[in-house]
């Protein structure tokens, strides 16, 4: 069948989703694990206390569930859905909306629901970027057909494919564009920071149960999980980049298994563009195909960033105000656009190499990384109105201290492990109005 068929049937999907300024909102994704209080162990899906367990006693809270057989494996309520990454990790997806305070608020109502019944387990929630204490090795998949299919597949993939699907917990956060001219610019400034992101982001201190000496293990994991469908996509910085290239992209992948929402079929190393029928196929199994790609941008509906791991709050929120101060403000966007326009794909890539020994030190082309990081947080402060620029407070106070939440848990290890770990636990002991400057102060403590 016609290739460029296949092309525009993709493109159009784009198209369609495109929404009007006026319309933009900001959605996101928060990973968390779930970890035994005492000994920093992953709660297994399994067993009397497991995440099952807790998946159902959230139904007796107005949560409706999803199930794959006998088996719950996610939850939705009003604006709100649960679902469980490969090794447990319990990922919380807040519908979008346009100001921040309204994803603020139904984070809180999960945290009120969900924390009560973890502290009377002993267990609580932690954000980090990657298994604090449980190997791998020993966290039993949940009973999923979808994972089971990735686990085969990503077998004869790069060292650490395994360690991305049970071992790493992230923060991504969605963000709409009204045009292709609009994406474009979004997508390549998104990518072009992406080492800027990884580094300021940075929040895996153990790797494997034992300290991480190097930073930014996410980027790490991923350079080594699958050079088909991760990294930066082929051709974002070439001049011809727009919803084509990307649709190339997704016909050139290959998606492991087609879920049409009715089925499930592997199809292994086959590429979308050798299955995928134009004329007979559902918008479900078009965007299953977009999720099963795992650039640090992906496009669906939406353009998805994902390059930050796990960081415990007020943190994860300046991820999303920060996004949103940068893409959302016209001004602020074509001052990025121009910034990265200075930059050459081989700029991008060394920084991206080097992060991975230099951190926050590393340089983006001519810029420590540290010093573009301060600039797209004062330029992002410029794109929102008084009460969100407050939520980049403490990410702002670990830049001007050249420090990542990795390093902050690495500087108290002389307390013991557990206790350099409290800050990045999740509960429901968030108030309402002042937690902003209350973390923040936090934060300068641990400084100090």
């Amino acid at each position: 069948m016609d290739y460029n068929r296949k092309t525009q049937e993709i493109v159009k999907y784009f198209k369609n989703n495109e929404k009007k300024e006026e319309n933009f909102s900001v959605g996101v994704e928060f990973e968390h694990f779930i970890v035994d209080k005492r000994t920093l162990k992953t709660v297994s899906y399994y067993g009397i206390d497991g995440i099952e367990d807790t998946l159902i006693k959230l139904l007796t809270l107005g949560w409706k569930g999803k199930y794959e057989k006998e088996h719950i494996l996610g939850l939705n309520k009003e604006d709100m859905t649960i679902t469980l990454e490969p090794g447990s990790q319990i990922e919380l997806s807040i519908e979008p909306y346009k100001n921040i305070e309204d994803i603020n608020r139904a984070y809180k109502s999960f945290l009120d629901e969900i924390a009560p019944i973890l502290d009377a387990k002993g267990q609580t929630l932690i954000a980090t970027g990657y298994q604090p204490e449980s190997k791998i090795a020993d966290i039993k998949m949940i009973p999923k057909q979808r994972y089971d299919y990735m686990f085969e597949y990503f077998k004869s993939k790069g060292k650490y494919a395994h360690n991305m699907m049970k071992g790493t917990a992230s923060v991504q956060v969605s963000v709409d564009y009204s045009s292709e001219e609009d994406y474009i610019k979004k997508f390549k400034i998104a990518n072009a920071l992406s080492p800027v992101m990884y580094a300021m982001f940075d929040n895996s201190p153990f790797f494997e149960g034992s300290i991480n000496h190097k930073p930014c293990l996410r980027k790490n994991i991923w350079v080594n999980c699958d050079n088909e469908r991760c990294g930066i996509v082929t051709g974002t910085f070439d001049e011809s980049f727009g919803y084509e290239k990307y649709s190339d992209y997704i016909l050139n992948s290959p998606p492991i298994f087609i879920d049409d929402s009715k089925t499930i079929r592997f199809t292994g190393s086959k590429l979308y563009k050798d299955i995928f029928n134009p004329e007979e196929y559902s918008i479900q199994e078009l965007e299953h195909v977009m999720t099963m790609v795992f650039p640090d941008v992906r496009t669906k509906k939406f353009m998805e960033i994902r390059i930050m791991d796990a960081v415990p709050y007020p943190l994860n929120f300046a991820a999303i105000a920060l996004w949103k101060g940068l893409l959302y403000d016209e001004s602020n966007l074509n001052k990025a656009y121009d910034y990265v326009n200075t930059l050459s794909i081989d700029d991008i890539n060394k920084a991206s190499a080097d992060i991975l020994d230099e951190g926050l030190n590393a340089k983006l082309k001519d810029r420590e990384i540290h010093e573009v990081g301060k600039w797209l947080i004062s330029l992002a402060k410029e794109g929102l109105n008084q009460s969100e620029k407050e939520y980049l407070i403490p990410l702002e106070i670990l830049i001007d201290n050249k420090l990542t939440p990795s390093q902050i848990t690495k500087e108290k290890l002389s307390l013991g492990k557990k206790e350099a770990l409290e800050w990045c636990f999740v509960n429901n002991k968030i108030n309402r109005g002042d937690e902003i400057w209350m973390q923040s102060n936090l934060l300068t403590n641990i400084l100090k």
